[in-house]
């Protein structure tokens, strides 16, 4: 996992979170790194911003060792379907020029222990559950056709905006 910072035509900056199976980001050459862009919130922040400055810095953190690094770079975004089978249900991929890459003080990264890995990163074994959000009931007629049709597939239940809440703030592992 890692934490992605972007920034938008106003100069904005956003952070966000990117996570996946070990191996999900990749080195091709000593300058050069990928990684996928998964089905998300709908919002392509990121992705957006990637599109409009290429600017990114990468914040890498172990928290088990703990260890941390950062990486800034120029990025770019592929639909290369070459680049695109690397990665199992990515929509893109987020090619980076590395320009900078320094290790960080670790002194203040507290420790914690994977509990488990998210039921939602999509895995060559298996499919790749329907995002928990999409069956929210106030939102079904703002979905995208394929997620709607996923979410009919999954048995159709509907949950209210709190009931989603709820999930989120006790820690559901379907939230």
């Amino acid at each position: 996992m890692f934490f992605l910072a972007t920034v938008d035509t106003e100069g904005c900056p956003t952070v966000s979170y990117k996570g996946g199976d070990s191996g999900f980001i990749r080195v091709v050459d000593e300058k050069t790194l990928i990684f996928p862009s998964y089905d998300g919130n709908g919002m392509y922040m990121s992705m957006g911003n990637i599109e409009s400055s290429g600017e990114v810095g990468l914040l890498f953190i172990d928290f088990e060792k703990p260890n941390r690094m950062r990486l800034q770079g120029r990025a770019e975004l592929s639909r290369d379907p070459a680049l695109l089978a690397h990665f199992v249900e990515a929509q893109l991929v987020v090619k980076v020029i590395v320009r900078a890459v320094f290790v960080n003080c670790p002194r203040h990264v507290h420790r914690y222990d994977k509990v488990a890995p998210s039921r939602y990163v999509p895995r060559v074994a298996g499919e790749t559950p329907v995002a928990g959000w999409k069956h929210v009931d106030q939102i079904q007629d703002a979905l995208p056709e394929r997620d709607a049709a996923s979410v009919a597939a999954a048995g159709g239940k509907l949950r209210t905006s709190d009931e989603w809440v709820d999930m989120v703030v006790t820690g559901h592992p379907e939230a």
